[in-house]
């Protein structure tokens, strides 16, 4: 198997079946199959996944017994994928089927790990455009990624590489985060970008908040680290005044007036203490999720159309090998 191609499904019953004809069209000339995951979609998604699974044989099918997010539904997919490398893609056909071939050809010509795809022309609507530019920026800080590379959800990835992505089981998985931990080995090519054809995105701001805290309080210490030097800051800020006011007094040999610095000051280091008490509960919070034992994803159920036995750990094994 070359070639394993992830698809989260979410309300796309207009969209699903033409992409995943269009795919078997497109990659005919390579051995490939197609992983649906149906992240508990409130239309006829699910049905319609079902049929390609048993319509089309290179279709593998799992359904997800609630919304879990895209996160979770494509690290699903990635459990189940077994081509050497696996390719993330939307279902609502922004991302042309065809242009597969060219990351594709870009990871085997350059011998990447992962390669993202980059668009000259990014037809998402305003709200999403920005949220990206901010997520970008984010994670630029945080993970060390080059300022230059667009994290796009439409990606290839190494077997290798996702063989050790899928050892993170907690509740909050960030796949670029995930990546980054794993290689830097990173290539990217440009590929055309469509305009939605049906429905309207999922992309609200309250899964861009989401997103935002599971990047700030999941995959970096980046933030502890500049809260430690704020306080020192504020420290050494407290010590030069300090010592500005009481020579400023044996000068003037006058009292110093700070009574208006007194409200000033106590907001200041209150306003910290609690920020950093906001920032170590999310940590302690997120921690505590951990070891609660919450699931990253339920099945609800699958069908595949390979032999494959129940319970059984698949190892990868290179080509070649």
């Amino acid at each position: 198997m070359l070639l394993s191609v992830v698809i989260p499904v979410y309300n796309s019953e207009r969209t699903i079946f033409p992409l995943v004809e269009c795919l078997t069209y497109e990659l005919a000339a390579y051995p490939f199959e197609i992983v649906l995951v149906n992240d508990g979609s409130r239309d006829a998604s699910e049905e319609i996944c079902e049929t390609l699974a048993q319509t089309f044989p290179q279709v593998q099918f799992i359904s997800l017994r609630k919304n879990f997010g895209e996160f979770q539904a494509v690290m699903c997919g990635l459990n189940h994928a077994r081509g050497e490398y696996c390719v993330i893609i939307d279902d609502d056909f922004q991302n042309p089927p065809q242009e597969i071939i060219k990351l594709l050809r870009e990871a085997q010509q350059g011998n990447y790990d992962v390669v993202y795809s980059q668009y000259e022309k990014k037809n998402h609507v305003l709200f999403r455009n920005m949220g990206s530019w901010l997520v970008n920026r984010l994670t630029t800080w945080l993970l060390r990624k080059p300022s230059d590379l667009y994290l796009s959800s439409f990606k290839l990835i190494r077997q290798e590489v996702v063989q050790e992505i899928i050892q993170y089981n907690g509740p909050y998985p960030y796949l670029d985060g995930l990546i980054f931990r794993t290689t830097r080995n990173i290539g990217r090519v440009i590929v055309q970008h469509h305009k939605r054809q049906e429905g309207d995105s999922n992309y609200t701001f309250q899964r861009l908040i989401s997103l935002f805290l599971t990047i700030f309080f999941g995959y970096s210490v980046q933030p502890l680290r500049l809260l430690t030097t704020l306080g020192i800051f504020m420290i050494l800020l407290s010590m030069v005044a300090g010592l500005a006011e009481t020579v400023g007094s044996l000068l003037t040999q006058h009292w110093p007036a700070t009574d208006h610095l007194l409200w000033v000051t106590i907001c200041l280091i209150g306003g910290i203490q609690l920020f950093g008490m906001g920032l170590l509960g999310e940590y302690v919070g997120r921690l505590f999720m951990m070891q609660s034992g919450l699931p990253q994803y339920v099945v609800k159920s699958e069908h595949f159309n390979y032999d494959r036995k129940p319970g059984r750990v698949r190892k990868y094994v290179p080509s070649g090998a």
